[in-house]
């Protein structure tokens, strides 16, 4: 165990409430005033983590601090040690055992697989496709026509991989899409390059949270955020209004824009995906020890 002095650890503490603070407090005011994001939302509904426990400091599992750190930090699981205190692994159950191993092995294809780079971000147009009814519909306008976001997606190729967007295309979209991706199929097909694959190590980080350090899981949440602009950017919605200047995929400059900005997260998103994975490993080897130990 890495044992933190006091001083250490409300240091570490003190500067992630100012991260977290600036990360959420526009997020904090419009959702005080009932004021909907069409951009930012989707974080804290899509992804089912509160935003309050994104706020609350952890020290990861593996790490102990010494003893009154309970008292500070109210909300996570103690137990008490001869140094200290560390978070207990008694609430993870064999089913979250299965849950994290299945999480490692979704990471570890995603990293080994050739990342793919053509898409152009035409997920959001498929959800749209040819369809009466649409995410968004009446609150933000469409930069183009039905009918030429109709042409674009037939004309350019889909080519998704990623099973959560794919199973939003409309019922029309779906047939023109090169793969059909598929919930038991994600250990085989997802792929490092697809912006959603790492706007969602903000999800894997986020399920086991408190034993994954919050310092990390800031790094994944600051990452998702990112790739949701460009997911955004690059739709077919008009969000001039809330100052998104739009990746124009329609056309071949803005799709040369679009692969860009997707090749920047896809490389943030490589040392990243190693932590968690090498966080995740720990924590499962840990839990593998203490199940041994209580054997």
């Amino acid at each position: 165990m890495n044992l933190l002095r006091t001083s250490e650890w409300v240091e570490r503490k003190n500067c992630h409430k100012l991260r977290v603070h600036a990360l959420l407090h526009e997020h904090l005011r419009r959702r005080s005033h009932g004021v909907k994001h069409p951009v930012f939302d989707f974080l804290f509904e899509y992804y089912s983590f509160r935003s309050t426990n994104l706020a609350i400091w952890s020290p990861g599992e593996g790490v102990t601090l010494e003893h009154s750190a309970e008292h500070a930090l109210p909300s996570l699981e103690w137990e008490t040690t001869f140094e200290g205190v560390e978070l207990s692994l008694r609430k993870l159950n064999p089913r979250r055992v299965q849950s994290l191993e299945w999480i490692i092995n979704l990471l570890a294809e995603t990293q080994q697989r050739p990342a793919r780079f053509g898409c152009h971000g035409l997920h959001e147009w498929a959800m749209v496709y040819r369809s009466p009814e649409f995410r968004y519909q009446g609150s933000v306008p469409l930069r183009l026509s039905l009918e030429e976001i109709a042409r674009v997606v037939e004309t350019q190729g889909i080519c998704c991989t990623h099973y959560d967007a794919f199973r939003f295309f409309t019922q029309k979209a779906r047939p023109l899409n090169s793969v059909q991706p598929s919930w038991d199929e994600r250990l085989n097909m997802e792929q490092s390059g697809c912006l959603h694959v790492n706007m969602d190590l903000y999800k894997w980080a986020s399920k086991f949270w408190p034993w994954i350090n919050s310092e990390l899981l800031a790094d994944t949440f600051e990452l998702a955020m990112e790739a949701r602009k460009i997911d955004m950017r690059a739709s077919p919605y008009d969000l001039k209004e809330y100052g998104f200047k739009p990746i124009q995929i329609e056309t071949e400059q803005g799709r040369k824009d679009y692969e860009k900005e997707q090749r920047k997260i896809a490389a943030l998103a490589i040392p990243l995906r190693d932590r968690l994975m090498t966080s995740l490993y720990s924590l499962l080897n840990n839990i593998r020890s203490e199940h041994a130990f209580l054997a």
